[in-house]
């Protein structure tokens, strides 16, 4: 019988076979929690893609009227110094040329700030 008290590093003190088990078996349960979570963050990226094809792209993927391109760091820098809370107002009042709500006519502040967020990064 295996001994519970001497048992390798990453086991559960168990008797057995049954620690090497339980331990695989709780491994193999975050793998499975982080592989969700991912794929999870992986959709919400692509709505935000999506989301960005439909309405931002038109203007901001070329730089139409003035609007900062998606990407260029040295565009939105003074913006973002503006702060999150600016430019998701700016988003949703129109500012410049860009109009209200920016195309976006049902985005929450939450989508107008990942939207935002990717522009700024290109990512």
């Amino acid at each position: 019988m295996y001994n519970a008290a001497v048992f390798e590093p990453g086991t559960v003190a168990v008797d057995g076979f049954q620690g090497v088990f339980m331990n695989k078996l709780l491994v193999s349960a975050m793998l499975v929690a982080a592989a969700m979570v991912s794929m999870s963050a992986l959709a919400a990226d692509q709505a935000v893609l999506d989301r960005y094809a439909k309405t931002c792209a038109l203007c901001h993927g070329n730089g139409a009227a003035g609007a900062p391109k998606t990407g260029n760091a040295e565009q939105w820098a003074p913006r973002l110094k503006k702060g999150m809370d600016t430019l998701v107002e700016n988003a949703k009042n129109g500012i410049g040329a860009m109009p209200p709500k920016g195309m976006c006519f049902d985005c929450s502040d939450a989508e107008y700030q990942a939207l935002i967020e990717y522009m700024a990064s290109g990512e």
